[in-house]
């Protein structure tokens, strides 16, 4: 799995920390982490709520060119 640098991308336009951004999701800031690092595929559930925060969609944040 590929690193998330748009995920990462969003949350810094945000000027949020994975810390904020975790917690408004409902989740800890390690597995805020994994997501970005690729190593956590997040359920369609947090995804919604990442791009509900963010405000993008999830083809903006979690869809990989090439798919």
């Amino acid at each position: 799995m590929a690193k998330n640098l748009k995920l990462k991308a969003a949350r810094a336009e945000k000027d949020m920390t994975q810390a904020d951004l975790a917690a408004a999701v409902g989740v800890t800031r390690q597995t805020m982490n994994a997501i970005e690092k690729g190593e956590y595929n997040p359920t369609i559930k947090l995804c919604r709520a990442i791009c509900r925060v963010l405000g993008r969609t999830l083809d903006d944040l979690f869809w990989e060119d090439g798919e």
